[in-house]
């Protein structure tokens, strides 16, 4: 493998990252917050509107948040501080100098939406369509397909963050780590389709008992344009978007750590729109099963991650690819183009 000529920070700092979808904060005063490298970002609901800032009060730097998910307020315990309708309110403010206060702000980062997607960055090297290329289309169009959060898993990997990426984007070890899991779909080999920035993988299923059961609750949602098997998309640098039969699809982040060989992963589970109440609640069972195996599935991933030795990322000799890891050989393309953007 090549070594990438942009560090994590480059990466984090000059690309758009999708961060949550418009459902997943429905409520004033709800809250997602996301390991970001040596920063916590956090994706907040005031009054309708989702603004993405640090998570550090302004003041003396107290964390506001440390919950992952929840609903509050944006309001320091320390001394009060607060963001409210879009401004920062400070208790006692005449007992601080003018001059100080003045370029007191909540440190919050730029977004830009796709459909119901928010997408965050902090000195974006372009604009977000010019990013996604054709993807934009396809992502904004089953954004549509999804309402809510019904499961929230986050934790740290041991291992380097391409290493748990570039486990994520290809499916050959399917069959080796998932048998009991992900494995069970004995998904085809399907297609891949490239943009500069984005991959697509489309795969059948080979398991035709599970499609059938798949094709029969189709009815109970109310979606349109869903791809009929596995549909896995990649965002570089740091996210992956996976569904099956898009009744629900699991939003991954791969967020690099401080140290070189840990990797902030999360993953949401964000379900489909259902017809009805009737039908939510009778789909409620398959919403926890698909999270269990979800969790079951990124466990294994994790455990294998794990066995992979420090430093495997920026080693020749591990470079070996088969022609079903072209997502990979993709990402790594991709990590080199990103050394010749004109950083901003």
């Amino acid at each position: 493998m090549t070594t990438y000529p942009l560090s994590a920070p480059q990466l984090r700092n000059t690309f758009w990252h999708l961060l949550c979808h418009r459902s997943e904060l429905p409520q004033p005063g709800d809250f997602l917050k996301l390991d970001w490298l040596d920063q916590e970002v956090v994706i907040f609901n005031d009054d309708g509107e989702l603004v993405v800032f640090d998570n550090l009060c302004p003041h003396r730097g107290t964390r506001f948040f440390t919950d992952n998910t929840g609903n509050g307020a944006i309001a320091c315990p320390y001394h009060g501080w607060s963001y409210r309708a879009g401004s920062l309110h400070i208790p006692c403010r005449e007992q601080y100098a003018a001059d100080d206060l003045r370029n007191a702000r909540l440190n919050t980062l730029q977004t830009d939406w796709c459909a119901d997607f928010l997408f965050a960055s902090i000195c974006p090297a372009m604009p977000l369509d010019a990013q996604l290329g054709d993807t934009f289309n396809l992502l904004g169009a089953l954004s549509f397909n999804i309402d809510g959060l019904a499961d929230v898993n986050a934790y740290t990997f041991e291992c380097d963050w391409r290493i748990a990426l570039e486990n994520a984007l290809e499916p050959l070890h399917v069959p080796f780590i998932h048998p009991d899991s992900l494995g069970q779909l004995n998904l085809g080999d399907g297609v891949n389709d490239f943009t500069a920035w984005t991959s697509v993988w489309q795969a059948p299923l080979g398991n035709i008992a599970m499609e059938k059961k798949l094709k029969g609750i189709k009815r109970l949602f109310q979606l349109e344009g869903q791809y009929p098997g596995y549909q896995s998309i990649y965002l570089f640098p740091f996210t992956m978007l996976s569904s099956t039969f898009g009744y629900s699809y699991s939003l991954q982040h791969f967020f690099p750590a401080e140290s070189a060989n840990r990797t902030h992963f999360s993953s949401r589970l964000l379900p489909g729109v259902t017809k009805n109440a009737a039908a939510s609640t009778a789909l409620a069972e398959f919403f926890r099963s698909t999270a269990a195996m979800n969790r079951q599935v990124f466990h294994e991933d994790h455990q294998i991650c794990q066995r992979i030795v420090h430093g495997a990322a920026d080693n020749e000799r591990f470079g070996i690819l088969s022609v079903r890891e072209e997502k990979i050989a993709h990402f790594r393309r991709c990590l080199k183009l990103a050394g010749t953007l004109q950083q901003p």
